[in-house]
């Protein structure tokens, strides 16, 4: 394992916080206005919040969260960039929404979050797993996090995505070539200065450390903390252009201009037993 793995990540994404919070990042106009949303796979899955003690690990800069506040939800966003909890506590004043920030990595909750089963649901979604080195660790903190008969809501990237890239070369009608296996394990080091949100930005912190986590070691991790498979969907869209040849459709979601070719995301429900 790459072992300033946690650093270099986390260099990473306090960099992007400027990024996403600048003119061509992130929209926060209809949060502002009382209008938040959530991606529309999110919104057709989650169901009402008001009232659940709601954990939002890996927050970033508390967009999300504060739209779950909005709808009543009492959230604890987590993040392990300071400067992305710094910006979401200051987001969270402006709009005078209810919500805590604490920053700590993954590992971290049981001791910065100690009374376990705090939580009805922890809510964890998008570019969140693959910056995680042992799902392991990732769903004993759900499961510390939850009280009995409370719920994990996850989505992201699907793992079988994360085999191609436009890195690794396009065919003829564009799409991505093979780029890791599925089955590796190991830990993929890049040099990437670009940011998903903003085409024109170009990060100092470059050097990232991902992991690609098959769909069985997911479920395997959630089953082994005590945690029960509700549902799981697999979809052909997903919330950032992954690859050069997705389109937005109707909903902003970034799909495949033809066919379904493979799946891109995946999200599941799991309920702490």
């Amino acid at each position: 394992m790459t072992e300033d793995w946690l650093a270099l990540n986390r260099a990473n994404w306090d960099e992007r916080v400027a990024v996403h919070l600048g003119p061509a990042g992130y929209d926060l106009a209809p949060l502002r206005a009382g209008r938040g949303r959530l991606d529309a796979v999110t919104e057709a899955e989650l169901g009402p919040v008001a009232g659940q003690r709601v954990l939002h690990l890996q927050c970033h800069f508390g967009k999300d969260s504060l739209v779950l506040a909005s709808r009543g939800a009492v959230v604890t966003g987590l993040d392990f960039s300071g400067a992305a909890i710094d910006a979401a506590r200051e987001l969270a004043d402006e709009l005078r929404l209810p919500a805590r920030f604490v920053q700590a990595a993954v590992h971290e909750v049981p001791s910065v979050l100690p009374d376990p089963g705090s939580f009805d649901m922890v809510f964890t979604t998008w570019g969140t797993i693959t910056w995680l080195p042992d799902l392991h660790v990732w769903a004993r903190a759900i499961a510390h996090a939850l009280r009995p008969g409370g719920a994990l809501y996850f989505a992201d990237a699907h793992p079988a995505a994360y085999v191609f890239d436009d890195m690794a070369g396009r065919d003829a009608y564009g799409r991505p070539g093979w780029f890791m296996p599925y089955f590796s394990g190991a830990p993929l080091v890049l040099d990437d200065p670009t940011d998903y949100a903003d085409p024109a930005a170009r990060l100092a912190n470059a050097r990232q450390v991902n992991w690609l986590h098959p769909l069985s070691s997911i479920l395997g991790a959630l089953q082994g903390a005590g945690l029960r498979l509700d549902w799981l969907h697999e979809h052909p869209r997903l919330t950032w252009q992954m690859f050069h040849t997705l389109v937005r459709d109707a909903d902003g979601m970034w799909a495949w201009p033809d066919r379904p070719w493979l799946p891109l995301s995946v999200s599941l429900r799991a309920v702490r037993e």
